[in-house]
């Protein structure tokens, strides 16, 4: 996938992030930008941006976080949080980029110190560039399948039953390297925040 230089790629565009592009275009709104002022700020082009917001096309983490920060909102303000500390049907679906990646929100949205997700990541699913998050600790464990994850340029490969735990500040990414479905269950402290604080892309 391509962003911002004018190839955009649809293919597995399915629905899931239809949710995400109106909430990025409720906030490029009320605060009165331009769809080439978020673009340009944020290294995408403004067609790719267009697309985004229609719910036609996805998004890389990295490039989430950007435009998150040039709208000075948390990417953590995007998400549906559970109103309850029983959560059923295997969590509230977020979106928080990628590809091929189905992402849900375990923990109530009054938990303030500690935030779990759970992701079904499908083969070459993965963020599509490393990031970091105004966290402090990320602990990931491998339900089924494999997860490929590298984390200041060292590579890892989990495979069921592997755990690790990193810095949420280290630059990391990762992906679906199998010819299988994985899940994968995250362990973020303390939450990703919620407020207007842009998160360090």
């Amino acid at each position: 996938m391509q962003e911002g230089t004018g190839v955009e790629f649809l293919a597995g565009v399915d629905g899931w992030m239809t949710r995400l592009g109106p909430k990025l275009r409720e906030l490029r709104k009320e605060r009165a930008l331009t769809l080439e002022a978020v673009a340009s700020s944020a290294g995408l082009t403004k067609g790719f941006l267009s697309l985004l917001e229609r719910g036609q096309t996805t998004i890389s983490v990295p490039n989430l976080l950007r435009v998150c920060e040039t709208l000075s909102v948390s990417v953590g303000s995007l998400f549906d949080y559970p109103d309850s500390p029983v959560v059923r049907g295997g969590g509230a679906p977020v979106e928080m980029g990628g590809s091929g990646i189905r992402e849900y929100l375990l923990t109530p949205e009054t938990e303030r110190n500690l935030q779990v997700m759970r992701t079904v990541l499908h083969p070459g699913g993965g963020t599509g560039g490393a990031y970091t998050l105004e966290s402090e600790t990320i602990f990931v464990f491998v339900l089924r399948g494999c997860l490929r994850l590298t984390v200041d340029g060292q590579e890892s490969v989990l495979k069921t039953g592997d755990c690790y735990t990193f810095s949420a500040k280290a630059a990391h990414s990762w992906d679906n390297p199998g010819p299988d479905v994985s899940e994968v269950l995250w362990s973020i402290t303390p939450p990703i925040p919620r407020n207007s604080d842009p998160n360090r892309a």
